[in-house]
């Protein structure tokens, strides 16, 4: 497995409950490394250009006010096979049917406020990156 990076957020809901702390150790545990980390205030702008691919979906407003309700932790993560970790990590969308030790297990309120975002592909994953993070940010 090669060593690659992937993205992750820390939604409003989370940062909102202090949970920054948690919700990087159970991060750190499964092995992957944060490489690159900062708290900010997303604009709408930010917020509809990250989400633009889901902008003909019903929910795409209310993602876009919400992910611009409060700061939001963006994250660099690295190691082996990140993508799929990280998703592993996470867990399912819907805290509901999460497994036991995942962070939306853990710590999410509900499908919407899941409190976190993790990339679904090594394309995305540098897209993402790119659109939050100057290559001198990130440190690894």
């Amino acid at each position: 497995m090669a060593t690659e990076r992937t993205f992750s957020i820390i939604k409003p809901d989370a940062t909102a409950r202090n949970l920054t702390g948690a919700i990087n150790a159970v991060i750190e545990k499964s092995g992957l490394r944060i490489v690159a980390q900062k708290r900010v205030r997303w604009s709408t702008a930010q917020a509809e250009k990250f989400y633009e691919v889901h902008k003909a979906r019903p929910f795409y407003g209310d993602l876009v006010k919400f992910m611009t309700s409060g700061p939001v932790v963006v994250q660099v993560l690295e190691g082996a096979d990140a993508v799929k970790k990280y998703r592993d990590v996470m867990g399912a969308t819907d805290p509901g049917k999460a497994a036991e030790g995942t962070i939306r297990k853990l710590f999410a309120e509900n499908i919407e406020r899941n409190s976190v975002h993790g990339s679904d592909s090594q394309e995305n994953a540098a897209l993402e990156i790119s659109l939050n993070f100057k290559p001198d940010e990130i440190v690894g």
